[in-house]
């Protein structure tokens, strides 16, 4: 009985031990190393590629030969391929690399073997032969010189490119000094651009005192809207006449330079009423009465009248004719 309890614990004791050693042996596995090339046979400046595949523990250190741009003396290597990565399961994995390689000497290479080290195993693969033939030549037929340049014949629509770029270059070099020269000049850019008549300053103030006229502001109860009208159109003539910035002056500041200009001596009293009771309705909240009103029109008018500037007779033509 005892020797049968003996033996059963050497057996449990003997399948621990065989596990551990089947666990240890499976992740001390070494590397797998394989390598296999498209084509042996190539011409001159032809392509192959050469296949390599490694398998190793997925934390096993690896160092993977690392090729330079020849295998060997006369062997060119174009390219290399990134890596492609498989899990093979049971804590492996596949590398996989292709290296495009060509040759431009026929000969019959011996590529060497590639070394792969993981930790203190160095796996080698099998060496390759790559076979580089050259053309055949026909010795038997008859060769010829080289043929002088031939001249192709002149054909204008291969041109055309050119001389349409020429043209639209010329075409842009004259339009930007046309502009150039029209903005200079102070002229519209577009011919359809009609440029405004000019219109003297006494046709453009009675032209707008008259439509204030048929407006009937102050009639409609719109006091403070008629003056301000009415002096806003005789300050822009004030501007425009005397070269004097009315419209950003006092009334006290405008009576002030028409006064000093003596230009205005029999209209001043007109203009002083106009402005000082306009004043009075925009800062007072005076209410004139209708006369008043009318006053301030009549006396716009005579004001624009009395100090319009004399124009020559070719000048007054122009106005009529715009």
């Amino acid at each position: 009985m005892k020797f049968m309890k003996k033996n059963k614990q050497i057996k449990i004791v003997a399948c621990i031990v065989g596990l551990w050693i089947s666990v240890f042996t499976a992740s001390a596995q070494p590397p797998v190393i394989k390598v296999a090339i498209d084509s042996v046979h190539i011409l001159i400046g032809q392509q192959t590629q050469i296949r390599l595949e490694v398998a190793a523990n997925k934390n096993q250190p690896l160092q993977i030969p690392v090729v330079a741009d020849t295998l060997v003396n006369g062997v060119e290597v174009l390219d290399i391929s990134k890596i492609d990565t498989t899990d093979l399961g049971n804590d492996r994995i596949q590398l996989k690399y292709r290296y495009l390689i060509t040759s431009f000497d026929s000969a019959l290479y011996l590529l060497p073997p590639f070394k792969v080290i993981a930790g203190r195993d160095t796996v080698y693969s099998e060496a390759l032969a790559l076979n580089v033939s050259t053309y055949q030549v026909d010795t038997t037929q008859q060769f010829y010189d080289i043929k002088d340049i031939i001249q192709p014949e002149f054909v204008w629509t291969d041109y055309l490119p050119l001389l349409v770029g020429i043209i639209l270059g010329l075409l842009l070099i004259a339009a930007v000094i046309f502009i150039i020269y029209r903005l200079a000049n102070r002229k519209p850019v577009l011919f359809f651009n009609k440029e405004e008549p000019y219109v003297p300053p006494h046709i453009h103030a009675i032209q707008g005192l008259d439509k204030v006229k048929s407006q009937k502001l102050w009639q409609a109860g719109k006091v403070k809207e008629y003056h301000s009208d009415v002096t806003d159109i005789v300050r822009t003539y004030i501007s425009e006449r005397f070269d004097i910035p009315a419209p950003e002056m006092t009334s006290g500041e405008i009576l002030d330079k028409i006064k000093e200009s003596g230009d205005a001596d029999t209209s001043y009293g007109s203009l002083k009423q106009m402005l000082i009771l306009a004043d009075f309705v925009k800062f007072a909240k005076y209410n004139p009465l209708s006369d008043e009103n009318e006053l301030s029109l009549t006396n716009a008018y005579l004001f624009v009248e009395q100090t319009k500037k004399e124009e020559s007779a070719e000048e007054e033509e122009l106005t009529i004719k715009n």
